[in-house]
């Protein structure tokens, strides 16, 4: 009696474990793929390095918002 309660207990704690570590794989990709995602969409509304500024850290300060860019205006003076 007292063996098949091991046996029966050592195949259970195994079966959870299995499980459970499967689920943390699981939540791990999604995790990634999510982050993945994120920050793909994060570059596509913040404008290229090829811009006026690169994009700001978000950590701890929110969500960067793309600055406006800002032309010098051409001279309205006609000389001749």
């Amino acid at each position: 009696m007292a063996l098949t309660n091991l046996l029966l207990t050592v195949v259970g704690v195994s079966a959870v474990w299995l499980v459970l570590r499967g689920d943390v794989r699981q939540s791990s990709i999604t995790l990634r793929r999510n982050l993945r995602h994120i920050r793909n969409w994060l570059e596509h509304d913040l404008p290229s390095e090829n811009g006026l500024h690169k994009p700001k850290s978000i950590v701890g300060e929110g969500v960067a918002k793309p600055t406006e860019s800002v032309r010098p205006e051409k001279p309205t003076s006609k000389e001749g």
